[in-house]
C-alpha cells in the first residue's frame, strides 16, 4: 500500500516534544525561550536544480536543508531550540524518506534543535524550513554594526563548494580525493552555531556567507553605512583549492557562495578574543580586511596593489 501523508509523518518525523511546550501533532506548536532571551527565526527554502543537484544523497541533503538555516542562528550568535519542515516530493519513497529523514535529525541533534511542525505535499522536490533560536536580550549579532577601523574576519575556509559545482559542470577536472573534498563542502556544510555564540559582545556585526563572500560583504557594509579594505590574497582556502589556478581561487573564494562561513567584524582590540572565541567554536578565524569610513568596497592582493573588482555574487532574479 502507497503511504499516505500522515503516515509518513508519523514514521519518519513525528518526536515527542523535548523543548518546545508543544510539538508535531497540533495546529501550532508552542515555544518558551527563556528568560531574558529574545527569540531568532529564520526560514530558507531549497528547491531542487536550484540550490541541489537531483544526485545528492538522501542523508546529505536533509543535512545541509537544516544546516542552512542554522547558519542564519550562528549569524545573529542565536543558540538553537526548534524549527517546523515543508515539504514537497513528487512521491513518498519510503528510502528517500530514510535517508533524508536521519541526515536531517542527526544535524538537529547535534545541536538540540527540535522538529515541532510542518507540512507535506506532492509536488517538486522542494524543502522549506523554518528555524527557530534564542538568543539573550540586546546581544544579538547584526549586520548593522560595523565600524570604521574595525578588523573584518571570516570563519574557515571559502570556495570548495562552488569548486564542487564547477566540477560537476564539467568546467574544470577534479576527481579523488580533491572531488570528495569539495563535493563535502558543497553537501554537508557545517553551521558555525558555537563560534556565533561564543561572538556576542565581542563581534560588531556578521553576516553568514551564503551567496558569495563580495555579495555578502556588500550587504553588511551597506547596513553599517562603511566601506572596506579586503585583501584578496588572505582569503582562506583549502589545500584542494589552493592547488587550482590563481583565477580560479579568486573566483571561488570571492564569488562563489554555499560556504556557510561567518563573516564578521570585530574591532582591534579584540584580536584575542576573536581567537579565543574560534578556539570556543572548534574553527579558525582569520583576518581579511578593515572597515574604513569610506562608502564600497577596495580590493588589494598580498603586494598592495589595487585589483579591479570584477566578480559578482549569487541571485536568484538575475542572470
Amino acid at each position: 500500500m502507497p503511504l499516505g501523508e500522515f503516515d509518513l509523518i508519523a514514521r519518519y518525523f513525528a518526536r515527542p516534544a523535548r523543548r518546545a511546550l508543544l510539538g508535531v501533532g497540533d495546529d501550532c506548536a508552542l515555544l518558551a525561550p527563556a528568560a531574558g532571551m529574545q527569540l531568532a527565526t529564520s526560514c530558507d527554502m531549497l528547491v531542487e536544480g536550484r540550490h541541489f543537484l537531483s544526485t545528492v544523497a538522501p542523508d546529505r541533503l536533509g543535512h545541509k536543508a537544516l544546516a542552512v538555516n542554522l547558519s542564519d542562528l550562528a549569524a545573529c550568535g542565536a543558540a538553537p531550540l526548534a524549527f517546523t519542515l515543508a515539504l514537497s516530493m513528487p512521491r513518498a519513497e519510503e528510502a528517500w524518506l530514510d535517508g533524508f529523514s536521519r541526515g536531517l535529525f542527526a544535524l538537529a541533534d547535534a545541536h538540540g534543535c527540535e522538529l515541532v511542525g510542518g507540512d507535506t505535499t506532492q509536488g517538486p522536490l522542494c524543502i522549506c524550513i523554518s528555524v527557530f533560536g534564542e538568543v539573550p536580550a540586546a546581544q544579538a549579532l547584526l549586520r548593522s554594526g560595523a565600524r570604521a577601523g574595525d578588523d573584518l574576519y571570516v570563519s574557515g575556509t571559502l570556495g570548495d563548494a562552488r569548486l564542487a559545482l564547477e566540477a560537476f559542470r564539467g568546467t574544470l577536472d577534479l576527481t579523488g580525493d580533491a572531488l570528495t573534498t569539495a563535493r563535502a563542502a558543497m553537501e554537508l556544510p557545517q553551521p558555525r552555531v558555537a563560534l556565533g555564540i561564543a561572538l556576542r559582545g565581542v563581534a560588531t556585526s556578521a553576516i553568514d556567507v551564503s551567496d558569495g563572500l563580495l555579495g555578502d560583504l556588500a550587504h553588511l557594509l551597506r547596513l553599517s553605512g562603511v566601506g572596506a579594505r579586503l585583501e584578496v590574497d588572505a582569503l582562506p582556502r583549502s589545500a584542494t583549492l589552493a592547488a587550482q589556478a590563481p583565477a580560479v581561487q579568486r573566483e571561488c573564494t570571492l564569488a562563489g557562495g554555499d560556504d556557510y562561513e561567518l563573516l564578521f567584524t570585530a574591532p582591534p582590540g579584540r584580536a584575542d578574543a576573536v581567537q579565543a572565541a574560534a578556539v570556543a567554536g572548534g574553527v579558525a578565524a582569520t583576518r581579511i580586511g578593515r572597515v574604513e569610513a569610506e562608502a564600497g568596497l577596495r580590493l588589494f592582493d598580498a603586494e598592495g596593489r589595487a585589483l579591479p573588482n570584477t566578480w559578482g555574487s549569487f541571485d536568484h532574479f538575475r542572470p
